[in-house]
Formats: structure tokens, C-alpha cells, sequence
């Protein structure tokens, strides 16, 4: 008899919904202090989830949600990248 996988489930730092991994977006602190884009899902770091909608990082962001769970604060040239990337997505949050 063959087992389920396991799908791995995170939250969304926007909406606070939870997803498959696979659908959201992650953003690391690397050790240097370097936040940047992980598409892979395995870079080492302390890691944040978003859905891929530019609500959700607006909401991360007003809230100080995404600071809070990188520990970090994020530069205005990142968050500039950031809403620029995700409104070129432009998926919608159900």
C-alpha cells in the first residue's frame, strides 16, 4: 500500500493563509545579513513566506511583518525590486 507524501505547508506573511511551499515566495536572510529571492527553497537563512501578490507584500510590509520574521530591517532599494517583481506576477490571493 502506498503512502501519501506530505505536502509541506507555510503561512503567508500577507494574508496569514497557508499553502503548499511550492506556491509561495521565500525571501532569506543569509548569515552576511543579505536578504535577497530564494527560488530553489534551500539556501540557508532565517526565511519568510509570501504569496506571490502584490497585496501580500503590502500588507507584510505595512505591518512590519516581513522585518519581524527576517529580524532584519529591509532596504528601500529591496522593497522597490520587490513590489516591481511582484507586480509584473500579478497573481491574485483567493
Amino acid at each position: 500500500m502506498a503512502q501519501e507524501r506530505k505536502i509541506p505547508e507555510r503561512m503567508c506573511l500577507g494574508c496569514h493563509k497557508k499553502r503548499p511551499k511550492r506556491e509561495l515566495v521565500r525571501l532569506v536572510r543569509s548569515p552576511d545579513g543579505v536578504i535577497f529571492f530564494d527560488p530553489s527553497g534551500k539556501a540557508k537563512g532565517r526565511g519568510a513566506y509570501l504569496c506571490p501578490c502584490p497585496d501580500c507584500l503590502k500588507k507584510a510590509v505595512k505591518g512590519k511583518r516581513l522585518e519581524r520574521a527576517l529580524r532584519s530591517a529591509i532596504p528601500k532599494e529591496l522593497l522597490a525590486e520587490l513590489e516591481a517583481s511582484f507586480s509584473e506576477e500579478m497573481t491574485i490571493c483567493e
